[in-house]
């Protein structure tokens, strides 16, 4: 038995960073998850290679778009098993990564299903038997997994995202239960690799929560591409059988049936707290499966700390990060919470979608005041020159302080964008402290300036009609 100061179960986003600051804080840290290898759901099968596979997309869609201004080139050649190797490559890159990193630090690595046999121990099942690690302080940090629905058959060509991700082949029919932003990133993707692809929503909108105006810039573009889009559906059988898999709908707009070659289901995530032993540490979860955290990200035990998606929404790898770096600090006895005022969301998609703080969706239900400055794509040499003109900049400001509340951008690069709004929320900017800030130009980025100069009244490159 090894006795360590702290114990952090799973080694995702949040779990490696709250493993590694721990061990810059001067504590011994054992890191134990069920891979092989560090990095968690995000690295491994999440965040890294699916955005890999979406540049890839994009590449093919700048390719054929290049027509439109006289370049063209032939029908894209795919070796789908060189764009997995390259896909996976790049994954065993971030992960030996991280490996060099936990032992640079001197934290322990163990490969092993863990779970908690007392308040003070951890039992591990390795390849070559059991590990009992007793520590001070522990870290939840085993994030979540997909949700799978009842109906589904038990069938090869039934995938969650980790099934779609090892891009076995591209097939001709797609349907992508689901219209959040893991379905759509997955649609982006094989839409541009050549399947047909249809998505099909139980809300009455993609992005379910996420403000309309910008979900209809997509929305837009992807009705012309892909063979359906059916908000306020529900799919209510899926049949296996020789020729596919035979898919009953309910819904107005829906067929009654229809066959696809594969099925994508992403419907959410659910946190992985069964099974852990967390009753023999004492935590408690609500009735969803999630730990409830304070602001220190600690449980209802004063020793236990839980961190990442196990942690509540949203289910973020940046969030996780954070989470887990506070609790590192806390355990090394530092004063130390989570205070960031907002946490980033980005669609990955074709456009991309990203959102930061208030939204109007939010705003209208919660009666909050505020006051809205967009700026159309339309009117941004940047964006014509890309011939990527429908994208837009909003921003929303506090009536009485002009302090920024929230943003959302829809277009490309719209993730790298959102940053500079976030940090504006953080640091109290106002809409003259972002307009004054001299931006490059001609850029997207110079989108988040103008729109608050059209919020100030002293934008030039817009008429808009004084108040």
């Amino acid at each position: 038995m090894s006795a360590r100061d702290v114990v952090v179960l799973g080694a995702g986003p949040g779990g490696y960073a709250a493993a590694f600051r721990a061990a810059d804080l001067g504590q011994s840290v054992t890191l134990v998850d069920e891979r092989p290898t560090l990095g968690g759901v995000c690295l491994n099968v999440g965040c890294i290679p699916s955005k890999a596979l979406l540049h890839a997309a994009d590449v093919i869609e700048q390719a054929d778009a290049a027509r439109e201004f006289g370049i063209e080139y032939g029908t894209p050649k795919l070796d789908l098993d060189k764009l997995r190797a390259w896909k996976d490559s790049i994954v065993g890159k971030l992960t030996g990564g991280l490996a060099k990193l936990a032992k640079q630090r001197k934290v322990e690595v163990v490969s092993g299903r863990g779970r908690f046999t007392s308040a003070n121990t951890l039992d591990v099942q390795t390849d070559g038997g059991t590990q009992t690690v007793e520590f001070t302080s522990a870290v939840l940090a085993t994030g979540s997994r997909p949700v799978r629905l009842p109906f589904l058959p038990d069938d090869p060509r039934v995938v969650d995202s980790t099934g779609a991700l090892e891009l076995a082949d591209v097939p001709a029919r797609l349907l992508v239960i689901g219209g959040g932003v893991i379905g759509l990133e997955m649609a982006t993707v094989y839409d541009a690799l050549g399947s047909e692809v249809s998505v099909v929503e139980l809300t009455d909108s993609l992005l379910p929560g996420v403000d309309g105006d910008l979900v209809r810039v997509l929305q837009r573009r992807i009705a012309s591409r892909y063979a359906a889009v059916w908000t306020s559906t529900k799919v209510t059988e899926v049949t296996a059988t020789g020729d596919g898999l035979d898919v009953r709908f309910e819904g107005d707009k829906a067929p009654e049936r229809a066959t696809f070659d594969r099925v994508l289901a992403a419907v959410g995530r659910t946190p992985n707290s069964d099974d852990l032993g967390l009753d023999k540490l004492g935590v408690e979860t609500d009735d969803h499966g999630f730990v409830t955290v304070d602001d220190q990200q600690r449980t209802n035990v004063a020793h236990v700390f839980a961190i990442g998606d196990l942690a509540g929404e949203p289910q973020l790898a940046h969030k996780a990060t954070h989470e887990g770096k506070v609790a590192a600090e806390v355990i090394a006895g530092h004063k130390s919470g989570f205070d960031g005022r907002v946490v980033p969301g980005v669609a990955y998609t074709d456009p991309e979608v990203a959102w930061v703080g208030l939204s109007e969706t939010a705003a209208k239900r919660d009666g909050t005041a505020y006051k809205k400055a967009s700026f159309p794509w339309a009117a941004s040499g940047r964006a014509l020159g890309m011939g990527r003109s429908d994208g837009t900049t909003k921003l929303l400001f506090d009536p009485e302080t002009k302090r920024l509340l929230g943003a959302g951008i829809v277009g490309p690069r719209a993730g790298d964008l959102v940053a500079e709004c976030a940090l504006a929320i953080e640091m109290g900017a106002d809409a003259e402290d972002i307009g004054l800030t001299i931006h490059p130009h001609p850029t997207l980025g110079e989108s988040v300036a103008m729109s608050a100069e059209a919020f100030e009244g002293t934008i030039t490159d817009l008429y808009v009609p004084k108040r």
